[in-house]
């Protein structure tokens, strides 16, 4: 990889403003200050520093964020703040995106990332990748509607669900109930609820495949996810 396109990639700047930077002599490649853009890296088996730190290049960037309500799942909006907006400047210039979508007015799990095989993997009707919600019911959640789900419900515009699997967790005029389904149609928890009359008011996802939301994350945080977690990922391709 060229030398200039490895440090900006890694965020040091455009190929103009990485050109000033070893123009500076700031940047040495196995100990020897270098100045030459073109130069070919391998960046696994090379020592690259700029400034006496080591440049550890990575080229996919895997996040888990607990979406907070009011910022929409997309890359950018004319109106409304994005998960991306959230991010930092270093995290931002990887161009990440969100993996699948949550509602605007939905909390928690939410996977970003710049690998497009394993979002295309992840989020693909064959894989039946499980995601497990967490939602507050107006209306009470009765043991029919466990059945009902289990058997996958028909939808307001006359498509029938795959089957889910639905825990009541209080039941009342309030219930709180936990859903886990494998696919994701629009809206599909809330009009799921609709089909058995019932409305949801909170949404909440805890879980996407093999990984659960860490509990440490306030809404609107995030953080890279491990190695572990990512091979984790990778083993539901």
């Amino acid at each position: 990889m060229r030398l200039d396109k490895l440090l900006s990639n890694m965020g040091f700047g455009s190929r103009k403003e990485v050109k000033a930077l070893l123009k500076s002599q700031a940047v040495k490649v196995d100990g020897v200050v270098t100045k030459d853009v073109a130069k070919h890296v391998d960046p696994e088996k090379q020592e690259v520093m700029v400034y006496g730190e080591r440049v550890h290049y990575q080229e996919f960037i895997y996040l888990m964020m607990n979406k907070p309500p009011g910022v929409i799942s997309a890359t950018e909006d004319m109106y409304d703040q994005t998960v991306i907006d959230l991010l930092d400047p270093f995290h931002q210039h990887f161009k990440p995106f969100p993996v699948g979508r949550l509602d605007k007015d939905t909390e928690g799990f939410l996977l970003i990332t710049n690998d497009g095989q394993l979002s295309h993997n992840l989020l693909s009707p064959k894989k039946h990748v499980p995601k497990v919600y967490y939602a507050q019911i107006e209306g009470e959640v009765i043991e029919a509607d466990i059945e009902a789900f289990a058997q996958g419900v028909t939808l307001e515009d006359g498509y029938h669900t795959k089957p889910g699997k639905l825990k009541i967790l209080k039941a009342g005029e309030q219930s709180e109930i936990e859903l886990e389904i494998s696919e994701g149609k629009f809206h599909q928890v809330k009009r799921m609820f609709e089909s058995v009359g019932k409305t949801v008011t909170y949404l909440k996802r805890l879980s996407m495949g093999p990984l659960e939301l860490d509990e440490n994350l306030e809404l609107g945080e995030y953080r890279e996810l491990t190695t572990e977690e990512v091979e984790k990922l990778k083993q539901k391709e």
